[in-house]
C-alpha cells in the first residue's frame, strides 16, 4: 500500500488501512481540508466545486466519497462524470466555480487513484496553496455544515461537447484542411475516458476513418497506462502495417499525448510539444516555456523563429506560472503535455491532437517526414530508488560540487548543461525516486552524460 501527499494533491493505492493507502477516511479528510481552504480563499460567490473523474475502477467510489465530503462542508457539487483533466479545468471556469477536483492518478497503474486540486481559475494549486491544504488536513481543521446548510449535487455531462467545440473554434485549428486530408487515425486510449473524448474530437474534425485500440472506458487498462514506447507495442505493431496515417495515444486522464508515425515508429513524446510549438510559432510568434526535463529541441525551434525560450521547474503549475510571466504563446512539458493559453492554461491532449493534425494536413508530409525537420535529440531516463534514510539534499550538493565548472540550474534539483547535452536530477513528486534525465544528439552520448553524473551518486 502507498499514500503520497504533495502540493498537487493526494495519491495512493486503493485498499488497506487508513493512512497506508487512499482509503475512504483519507479521501474524506483531504477533500474536507481542500473545501476548508477554498472557503477561506475563494473570490467566487457561486458556492460550487466541480468534480470529474477518469474511468478507473475505483473512480465512482472515490467520486461518491468526495461529493459527500464537499456537500457535507456546505458546497454545491457539479458532477461532470467521466471527464478528461482538461475538460474538468475548463468546466471550473465555465461554471464560475470556486474550484475543482479531478479524480485521477494520471499514468499510475489501475490500483492507484488520486485527488488533483484546482483553484477558481481551473488551474492547479501552487506550492504555498498546496502546503496549506496539507496543513489543514494534518490538523483536521475543518467544520462541517449544519443540516440546513448542506450542499447539493448537480450532474452536468455536457462539458466534453463544450470542450470539443472550444477546440474547434481556435483559429489555428484548420478543420477544412484536416477533412480534405482524409486521414486514417489510430487511437489508443488505455480503456479510459480518452476512448470517448478522442474519437468524438476526431469526428468533429472531419476524420472519417478511426481505428480504436483500448477505447472502451472500463478502467481495465489494456496495458501499463503511461504513454511511453515500452508500453505501446500493440499500436506500434498495428501502425507498422502501413494502413494508418498517424496514431495518437493518451494517458487515462487525457492531458498527455504521444504520437506514433505511419511506419510504426514513435514520434517520441518530447516532440509532441516541439511540433505543435513550431506550428503555433509559425503563425503567432511569441515566447515559449517548458520544464527543465524537456528536450532542448523546443529551445532550438523557438530561437529559429526569432523568439525567446524559458525553462521552468518541473510541474504543470510551475510551467503555467512562467508562461504567464513571459506571455508565452505555447508551452508545456516533454511528457506530451501541450499547454495552449489561447484556450486555457492546462495540459490538453485534445488541443494537441487538433493542432498536430492541422500542421500535418497543411504540411502535406508524412509524420516521419515531418519529424526529420526538427532538431534531433534523444533523452535517456534513469532513476534511483529512495530509502527512508536517503539524504537527497546531500546527494544533490555533491553533484553541484562535482560539476561546478558547468552551467548549473538549481530551481528544481540540479540541471547540468553541457555543450552537447544536459543531465537533470530531481526528486519525483509522485514516486519515492530520484529521476535522472539526460539528453544529447545520440543515445550513447546521453547515457555517457548520465553515467558521469550517476557515478557521483
Amino acid at each position: 500500500m502507498a499514500l503520497i501527499k504533495s502540493i498537487s494533491g493526494i495519491r495512493g493505492t486503493i485498499g488497506g488501512k487508513a493512512g497506508d493507502g487512499l482509503s475512504p477516511l483519507d479521501i474524506i479528510k483531504f477533500a474536507s481540508a481542500y473545501a476548508t481552504f477554498i472557503r477561506r480563499t475563494t473570490t467566487r460567490t457561486s458556492n460550487v466545486i466541480v468534480v470529474g473523474r477518469d474511468a478507473r475502477l475505483s473512480g465512482r467510489m472515490v467520486l461518491n466519497i468526495v461529493t459527500g465530503a464537499l456537500t457535507g462542508m456546505g458546497f454545491d457539487v457539479v458532477n461532470i462524470g467521466l471527464a478528461t483533466t482538461p475538460t474538468t479545468e475548463l468546466a471550473v471556469v465555465w461554471e464560475n466555480a470556486c474550484g475543482g477536483i479531478i479524480i485521477t492518478a494520471s499514468h499510475n497503474p489501475k490500483q492507484w487513484n488520486a485527488l488533483k486540486l484546482l483553484n477558481e481559475q481551473g488551474e492547479f494549486l501552487n506550492d504555498e496553496q498546496g502546503r496549506e491544504v496539507l496543513r489543514i488536513a494534518e490538523a483536521e481543521e475543518f467544520d462541517y455544515a449544519d443540516v440546513d446548510k448542506l450542499g447539493r449535487e448537480m450532474k452536468n455531462y455536457t462539458y466534453l461537447r463544450r470542450h470539443i467545440d472550444a477546440v474547434l473554434s481556435l483559429p489555428l485549428v484548420d478543420v477544412d484542411a484536416i477533412r480534405k486530408a482524409d486521414f486514417t487515425v489510430a487511437v489508443d486510449a488505455v480503456n479510459s475516458v480518452g476512448g470517448v473524448a478522442i474519437p468524438k474530437l476526431l469526428e468533429a474534425l472531419g476524420v472519417k476513418h478511426v481505428e480504436r485500440l483500448y477505447c472502451d472506458p472500463t478502467g481495465n487498462f489494456g496495458h501499463t497506462p503511461e504513454p511511453i514506447p515500452q508500453n505501446l507495442t500493440d499500436i506500434a505493431s498495428f501502425m507498422a502495417t502501413g494502413k494508418v496515417d498517424v496514431g495518437f495515444v493518451v494517458d487515462p486522464d487525457v492531458d498527455r499525448l504521444a504520437i506514433v508515425m505511419e511506419n510504426g515508429e514513435f514520434f517520441v513524446e518530447e516532440y509532441t510539444l516541439v511540433a505543435v510549438a513550431d506550428y503555433v510559432l509559425s503563425h503567432t510568434p511569441g515566447s515559449t516555456v517548458s520544464n527543465l526535463s524537456s528536450s532542448r529541441a523546443l529551445h532550438d525551434i523557438t530561437v529559429a523563429h526569432g523568439c525567446q525560450y524559458t525553462a521552468a521547474a518541473v510541474g504543470e503549475v510551475n510551467v503555467t506560472t512562467e508562461m504567464r510571466r513571459t506571455g508565452a504563446v505555447i508551452g508545456g512539458e516533454g511528457n506530451g503535455g501541450v499547454i495552449y493559453p489561447a484556450l486555457h492554461y492546462g495540459r490538453d491532449a485534445l488541443v494537441g491532437v487538433a493542432l498536430f493534425l492541422s500542421l500535418l494536413a497543411r504540411s502535406g508530409k508524412k509524420v516521419s517526414e515531418l519529424k526529420l525537420t526538427y532538431p534531433q535529440y534523444i533523452i535517456v531516463k534513469n532513476k534511483v530508488e529512495l530509502t527512508p534514510d536517503t539524504d537527497v539534499d546531500a546527494i544533490l550538493e555533491k553533484v553541484k560540487q562535482r560539476f561546478a565548472g558547468e552551467r548549473l540550474t538549481t530551481i528544481d534539483g540540479v540541471k547540468i548543461d553541457f555543450e552537447d547535452g544536459w543531465v537533470h536530477l530531481r526528486r519525483s513528486n509522485t514516486e519515492p525516486i530520484i529521476r535522472i534525465y539526460s539528453e544529447a544528439h545520440t543515445e550513447q552520448r546521453a547515457q555517457e552524460l548520465a553515467d558521469a553524473v550517476m557515478q557521483t551518486l
